[in-house]
């Protein structure tokens, strides 16, 4: 049965999309009417004032009360449908991770080299000798991406019917979800740049209608058209590298355009130009995607969006998407020295700058939301050095740790009713026992505390950010430095959020609670995943064996054989180096011990020292301003101008001059409408007499 369990790979992807069938047609034809109704009702009740916005919680009505977003709306009166959409919607993406499962399974008892399952669904696009059928692509690599994808998308999916349970479009939260899950599915199981290219547009449109889940809320409005507009930006490289891509290769599959490279590299046609162009392009896409410099700034606001959504953008699925396309498209990118500095460059730049930024938020998603902006930073350093392999186990670990820290701000946020502002938190500890043991081995992991599953993702990274041929000892400072700031910063945002003295409002500190099964049970999980799911990859120095390598070793073996140059270095360097890591961690935790439960005072005190570099990046070094005068300003006014210049002067002037034109022309006529029959007559006999003098003329 594991065996042809291949033969159903296309279940994968088919079940998030039944669900999106099952689950729109409830919203449609269940859902929606119910919300007319009450629409509908509330326009008798205020009158002139008008229904709130269908299918959203109406202000001033939330549950939760808080003023920056995870405010659930009015309990709905009970639906039978509800508990419907509540089981479809994670039951078909929990089906899908079991046969997800079972597939790698299968696919594990291949030999290495045979490791490559291609299902060919149906011929798609067909032109000459071009052909791009739609077929899905199951390797270690993709293998990877569907168990992450599932099997943290499921635990989001069950949270979610807890922490959403008092929405109204409850039905069209879980259509969008589902959707999402699909779309990430089929970009990382297409055997082709074309297939992936369709889940890669297909998670774009999945973010704007999550990020953007509550319209009615301006901030969250804009979100979503942010992520949307900034991601058009890379998708246009993106597009353009695709382009180049079948103008060298003459095809867009996986298997042809990486056996082809040799060959054109030999003749001539594959130059280090060409493929620098290619990846350059392709690298424009992901930095949209993934959010790195310059393209980041959608990513922070991204959290305008319920919990849920945030932790599966942020840990599963979209952002993910760049970091897997650079990997699949390794053996391109190890063609070009200069893409490879580019990706390493701007990674660890990315890495650094974002962290910075973290230290002074205090909105415990804008925290976790810079963190992932980081952590992505760390898995293009890792590609860009060469370390394929450290960066997918990065992807791994992350998607573990920094989805459980979201779920648990998301449970910190449903418990203080919808407050996210960590000054106004504190002493949670007591009364949610099972966030704060949570989120505290989350923030352990990501901190890199050697044996929980960051530390071995990440220092696999900074060792390769040393050792590698496209690494050195600048990239691997940057890398370090990285990791201290973020574990400062994580640990000042328990320290805020679970420590010291209560400083909520005693409204909301009376209600204060741990929250459901439904919410804790995924939380609890990931916890252990967020511990044991380095282990696949213990490094041989010390005394493990990297599984996760061998494992992804036939996907990465063009940057195996690149990486046969690499100078050896002894077991004592690694090791230093390794430590030197932990200590930085170590001393962030130190310090963010010492200001936050120790001398309180102090990070005031600090700020006032510095007031204009503290306010500059407190406000995020005014990128967002920045971008806002010198680009979306410019773009406005130009539109403006092109409107009064072309629109309304040129297009409505050739419109309004026409009918002008008949108009005036009608006036005219009009006067030989006189009214006197004598007038008529006359024009009778004069109409006669002129045909008959031209009939006699001929």
């Amino acid at each position: 049965m594991v065996s042809g369990i291949l033969d159903v790979l296309w279940l994968v992807p088919a079940l998030p999309l039944l669900g999106v069938i099952l689950n729109g047609a409830i919203a449609l034809f269940s859902e929606r009417p119910v919300l007319l109704a009450e629409a509908a009702h509330g326009e008798e009740d205020h009158g002139s004032l008008g229904p709130p916005a269908l299918g959203t919680s109406p202000p001033g009505t939330s549950h939760s009360g808080g003023s920056h977003g995870d405010s659930h709306g009015a309990s709905p009166a009970p639906a039978p449908y509800r508990k419907l959409v509540a089981f479809i919607g994670p039951a078909v993406v929990g089906v899908a991770f079991v046969v997800s499962l079972l597939s790698v399974i299968a696919l594990a008892a291949r030999s290495p080299h045979d490791r490559l399952f291609v299902q060919v669904l149906f011929p798609w696009i067909q032109a000459g000798g071009f052909s791009a059928p739609a077929a899905l692509q199951l390797d270690p690599l993709s293998s990877v991406m569907i168990l992450v994808v599932t099997g943290v998308g499921f635990l989001i999916h069950v949270y979610s019917v807890g922490y959403m349970s008092h929405e109204k479009a409850f039905a069209r939260y879980f259509v969008y979800l589902n959707l999402f899950t699909f779309a990430m599915l089929v970009l990382v199981l297409g055997s082709n740049y074309l297939v992936m290219f369709v889940g890669w547009e297909g998670v774009g449109l999945c973010s704007y209608l999550l990020i953007g889940y509550w319209y009615e809320k301006k901030s969250a409005s804009d979100a979503g058209k942010k992520a949307f507009i900034v991601n058009r930006v890379g998708d246009f490289g993106f597009i353009l590298g695709l382009f180049l891509l079948f103008w060298t290769f003459g095809t867009v599959n996986y298997t042809e355009v990486f056996a082809k490279i040799p060959m054109l590299s030999a003749s001539g046609v594959l130059t280090t130009e060409t493929a620098t162009a290619i990846t350059l392009l392709f690298f424009i896409g992901a930095i949209g995607k993934s959010a790195q410099i310059p393209l980041y700034v959608w990513l922070p606001d991204a959290m305008e969006g319920p919990t849920p959504v945030s932790a599966l953008i942020h840990a599963a699925t979209m952002v993910t998407a760049g970091v897997y396309m650079v990997a699949r498209s390794n053996a391109l990118y190890l063609l070009s020295p200069v893409s490879m500095g580019v990706v390493a460059v701007i990674g660890a730049a990315t890495a650094i700058f974002s962290a910075t930024i973290g230290i002074t938020q205090n909105d415990i998603k804008r925290v976790l939301a810079y963190s992932t902006v980081s952590q992505l930073g760390y898995m293009f350093l890792a590609c860009g050095v060469g370390a394929f392999t450290a960066g997918i186990f990065h992807l791994m670990t992350h998607a573990f740790f920094k989805a459980l820290l979201f779920l648990g701000s998301g449970s910190v946020i449903h418990a203080l009713s919808g407050e996210q502002d960590m000054r106004k938190m504190g002493s949670l500890k007591k009364h949610l026992p099972i966030t704060f043991t949570t989120m505290f081995i989350a923030t352990l992991a990501i901190a890199g505390i050697p044996g929980l599953s960051g530390f071995f993702s990440k220092d696999e990274i900074l060792w390769k950010a040393f050792s590698s041929p496209h690494g050195n000892i600048v990239l691997w400072a940057i890398g370090a430095l990285a990791a201290g700031i973020t574990a400062f910063y994580m640990f000042r945002l328990v320290f805020l959020t679970f420590f010291g003295a209560s400083r909520m409002e005693p409204q909301v500190e009376k209600h204060v609670h741990e929250s459901p099964g439904s919410m804790t049970v995924p939380l609890m999980l990931l916890a252990v995943f967020s511990v044991i799911g380095g282990w696949v990859g213990i490094p041989e120095v010390l005394g493990g064996h990297n599984y996760f390598e061998e494992w992804l070793a036939p996907v990465f073996a063009h940057g195996a054989a690149a990486g046969h140059g690499a100078a050896h270095h002894p077991v004592a360097l690694e090791l230093g180096l390794m430590a030197g890591s932990v200590a930085v961690a170590l001393f962030g935790i130190g310090l963010a011990y010492y200001l936050y439960r120790v001398r309180t005072e102090k990070p005031e005190k600090i700020a006032g020292t510095v007031p204009r570099l503290y306010d500059v990046v407190y406000n995020k070094y005014y990128v967002d301003e920045i971008y806002d005068v010198v680009i979306v300003r410019r773009i406005v006014d130009g539109s403006v101008w092109l409107w009064r210049a072309f629109d309304a002067a040129f297009i409505d002037g050739i419109v309004n001059g026409v009918a002008s034109l008949v108009r005036g022309t009608g006036d005219r006529l009009r006067r030989v409408q006189t009214g006197v029959v004598g007038n008529y007559a006359f024009s009778l006999l004069l109409g006669a007499v002129l045909i008959v003098g031209y009939i006699l003329a001929r």
